[in-house]
């Protein structure tokens, strides 16, 4: 054999072992990700149903989150692995409404029976429920039934300042819906500081300020009208009647503030002498939003407020549950 094929047998002999090592390393990798899949948290070990232990009482805090939640589940024994608990967790959006406070848990039950616990109302003694668009006067009337005291509520209300970007103390708006459980002894001071803890928990991450034209506050006037005037799957199109009313400088005529402005609660519409009180939360003659929301918003609210939908609508009406008809036309409006 001649020099020049001599090293080409070599180089095709280096070559084919190269493969062969690139072959062998791939395989590897495969196994190794095999591996690591089957210790993944869909492989954690979880306990089987139908043999539950004794209760025991599991204390959230705010803002904890599923891997925080499970570490606790476990070492109460309530659920065999934290990671099986997290992977139920992750998988369900219910989880984020797990309520903070005090929660009765059987132990020795599969993690998706320990999230179903911990979403049941029923098993959180000292319940307190603030539901979407609840305002404040609603909510003070609870914490007093729970056994707080007026002048006890009132003093804490003086250490409340909004977080940023707000600069207000008003406390309307921030306290955020959800399911709030206490101990019994609990000062009125930290029992309100969890619930406007969990604003800030809901809210992370939501850029109040991408609508230059309004203040952060706004937004969170915009969402709590959003919250009272319309359902979810409108939420979007009713925070763009309400951008197009205020450009053109219209007033909002929203029922919703008027009963605010009363004290009243009800789907009926306003009578005409209504539409006349004199008050800044009356929409109907005051152009503008009112000077501070109107109740408690959800964050689907809230995002709607800083992404209206695109349209030209300026009006709106629910003819049943579940129907919600938008027109630019005051014609269609009346029909």
């Amino acid at each position: 054999m001649n020099f020049r094929f001599k090293r080409l047998a070599n180089h095709l002999e280096i070559n084919a072992v190269s493969r062969i090592a690139a072959a062998a390393f791939f395989i590897l990798l495969f196994t190794l990700s095999v591996r690591a899949l089957n210790t993944a948290p869909s492989a954690a070990p979880d306990f089987a149903p139908g043999n539950p232990g004794p209760e025991v009482i599991i204390e959230i805090l705010p803002g904890e989150a599923g891997g925080e939640i499970g570490e606790k589940l476990e070492e109460a024994g309530v659920v065999k692995s934290s990671l099986a608990f997290f992977r139920v967790a992750v998988s369900d959006e219910r989880s984020i409404r797990i309520a903070p406070g005090s929660h009765l848990i059987q132990t020795r039950i599969p993690s998706k029976i320990a999230l179903e616990q911990l979403l049941d109302s029923n098993r959180i003694p000292n319940l307190i429920k603030v539901r979407e668009g609840a305002r404040w006067t609603e909510i003070n009337s609870q914490l007093r039934q729970f056994g707080l005291t007026q002048s006890s509520i009132e003093t804490a209300l003086k250490d409340f300042k909004a977080p940023k970007p707000f600069e207000t103390s008003d406390i309307e708006g921030f306290i955020y819906p959800a399911q709030y459980s206490f101990n019994k002894n609990i000062d009125a001071s930290k029992a309100l500081q969890q619930m406007w803890e969990k604003f800030n928990w809901m809210t992370r991450g939501l850029n109040w300020s991408s609508r230059e034209q309004y203040a952060p506050y706004e937004i969170l006037i915009m969402a709590s009208l959003i919250q009272n005037e319309g359902t979810p799957d409108v939420f979007r199109k009713v925070s763009r009647v309400i951008y197009n009313r205020l450009e053109l400088g219209m007033p909002l005529q929203f029922d919703s503030t008027v009963h605010y402005a009363l004290n009243k609660r009800g789907n009926i519409r306003v009578s005409l002498a209504e539409t006349k009180i004199k008050s800044s939360y009356n929409t109907y003659i005051n152009r503008g939003l009112p000077p501070t929301p109107i109740g408690s918003p959800s964050v689907d609210a809230i995002k709607a407020a800083l992404n209206p939908a695109e349209g030209d609508w300026i009006y709106f009406v629910t003819v049943k549950p579940q129907e919600t008809r938008f027109t630019s036309s005051y014609e269609e409006f009346l029909d």
